[in-house]
């Protein structure tokens, strides 16, 4: 590994290089994407601020600032407490813990890396699934003295779900154990039985003490019975696979349609997936639409190709209906559009999801409203499934998302944007989940409670809507008849009796208290068809299980 000058602090000079993302010979380095996650208390933030000083890019001010700032806020004692260049929020140093996700930008001669910093508490893992959400490369912190512990299992799992394949096992903390190999051993072998559930391709473990600085930027003469790499040497040499589709296409979610005058219609987007050309045949989806591109438009003028990661404006050669959410393929994609989803979700939200609840799903530059049918849920002990109809708040389980019209859904382990969803609360906009397109799961699971049988005869737009029971479970008319009975008449009952004592005439009052109830019959049925929300607080009082915060 080449030689990280931790003098630089003193000097104040920054890491080597001459512009961003350039080596000090000029060339381009390469940019590498991970998160340090673990149970409580492991050190993933001392391990970053760690990382941080010894790569040379705190400077003398932030060092005499940390300085000042661990003697108020450290949990070292007198010495300095290198997660203060992390943890930022007055909360997280009030209570010496990691709430939010704190992200932060170091280079190294070889290689540039955007580390994200998670919180370990289970009260904060949608936080956490957030930053492992962008990682390429996941580091699972375990304290030494404690071995591996239910949030390590869940944040396994999570970085596994998410598609992370590179994980490094920093045992951390070993100068609190005497640098025992057979603390390590112990800890490497249950970690081994634990991974092999999980969907890793390389698992690289190193003994390290972030406070001490073993084995992070420089090989530990505390432990010479580990003859493997350093941290920062493993994270300059690993080789990142990037995920690509089955089929190479390319894709091209729709953000906006971009018309400035008559004379120019372009689609503005981000390529999320392989390379387009002009002149490259497309297809518009949903529609399946077919045209040429004829050109690749940026800021800085036409392109004659565009790849993955740029944002560019495509033009087409004809005129076809293309708008915000559409996604623009190559002729050769081997995707199809979806109205029922298979999918492993993450339950972020303190109120939890019963079977059968709709939201809003967002998925790239879709929004479709969704029915959830749980039908399993995973033990985080055991990483067995088990049948549940019901998640809380940091379960994972595993469903089918029933959609009110067909959209483009990916499979996530090859294409991220187009394989990752959330779910939304449509009333108060609240993030309830984030779910993975997994067309592997079983098909009992991708059934479990969306069969449907619609009666003969049924057509237009009522026939849809029973078909997919979206977006609210449906109701017999003889239920919406006991609605009204129960719920609108005796309000209708009160209403018509209020306006006959006021009128002085109880025709009046029972007229009125027949309109009310007959309307209120009608306007439950329209609303039965049309797929709207029917309020059922007046019926019985009971949580909310329609996910509609109400």
């Amino acid at each position: 590994m080449d030689a990280i000058a931790v003098d630089r602090v003193k000097s104040g000079e920054a890491a080597p290089q001459t512009a961003a993302g350039s080596s000090i010979d000029g060339a381009q380095k390469s940019l590498l994407r991970f998160i340090t996650c673990g149970s409580v208390d492991d050190g993933k933030s001392t391990l970053i601020g760690r990382m941080l000083h010894d790569s040379g890019v705190v400077f003398d001010d932030q060092m005499e600032a940390l300085e000042k700032d661990s003697q108020k806020f450290g949990t070292q004692g007198a010495r300095i407490d290198f997660a203060l260049l992390v943890d930022g929020l007055s909360a997280e140093r009030e209570q010496g813990i990691t709430i939010d996700v704190a992200y932060r930008y170091f280079s190294t001669p070889r290689r540039s890396f955007i580390v994200a910093d998670t919180p370990g508490h289970e009260q904060y893992t949608r936080n956490m699934a957030t930053g492992a959400s962008t990682a390429e490369l996941a580091i699972i912190l375990i304290d030494a003295r404690k071995g591996v512990l239910p949030q390590t299992r869940r944040h396994s799992f999570i970085v596994s779900m998410l598609g992370v394949r590179e994980v490094v096992i920093a045992i951390n903390k070993m100068d609190l154990v005497g640098y025992s190999q057979q603390v390590y051993d112990k800890i490497v072998a249950d970690y081994r039985e634990l991974a092999k559930r999980l969907n890793f391709s390389n698992v690289v473990f190193v003994p390290v003490s972030a406070l001490e600085g073993d084995n992070v930027t420089t090989p530990s003469a505390a432990m010479p019975w580990y003859r493997g790499t350093t941290l920062i040497g493993h994270l300059e040499t690993v080789d990142i696979k990037s995920l690509e589709t089955a089929d190479g296409a390319f894709t091209f979610p729709v953000q906006w349609v971009n018309r400035p005058n008559l004379d120019f219609r372009g689609y503005a987007g981000w390529m999320t997936h392989g390379k387009v050309a002009q002149g490259d045949a497309i297809i518009a989806l949903p529609s399946g639409r077919r045209s040429t591109v004829t050109r690749i438009v940026t800021y800085d003028g036409d392109l004659g190709e565009a790849v993955a990661g740029q944002a560019v404006t495509l033009t087409l050669a004809d005129e076809i209906d293309v708008s915000r959410g559409d996604v623009i393929v190559s002729a050769n994609y081997a995707g199809k559009s979806r109205s029922v989803v298979p999918a492993r979700i993450l339950w972020m939200s303190e109120r939890p999801l019963a079977d059968g609840s709709t939201y809003l799903l967002k998925l790239g530059t879709t929004t479709a409203q969704a029915k959830v049918s749980v039908s399993r849920a995973v033990d985080i002990h055991t990483y067995e499934e088990g049948e549940t109809q019901r998640l809380n708040m940091n379960e994972i389980g595993i469903a089918a998302i029933t959609l009110d019209r067909p959209i483009i859904a990916s499979e996530y382990n090859e294409d991220r944007e187009l394989g990752g969803f959330i779910l939304i609360d449509r009333w108060t906009n609240e993030t309830m989940a984030l779910g993975l397109v997994d067309s592997s799961l079983s098909p009992q699971a991708a059934a479990d409670g969306i069969a449907q049988v619609v009666p003969a005869g049924l057509s237009g737009r009522l026939s849809t809507y029973l078909a997919a029971d979206l977006p609210l479970r449906r109701q017999t008319r003889g239920g919406i008849f006991k609605r009204v009975l129960l719920g609108y008449a005796p309000l209708a009952v009160i209403i018509g009796a209020i306006v006959g004592a006021l009128s002085g005439s109880v025709l009046l009052g029972l007229g009125v208290a027949v309109v009310d109830t007959v309307a209120c019959g009608l306007l439950s049925l329209w609303m039965q068809d049309s797929g709207l929300a029917v309020d059922e607080s007046r019926l019985r009082d009971e949580a909310n299980v329609d996910g509609d915060g109400i």
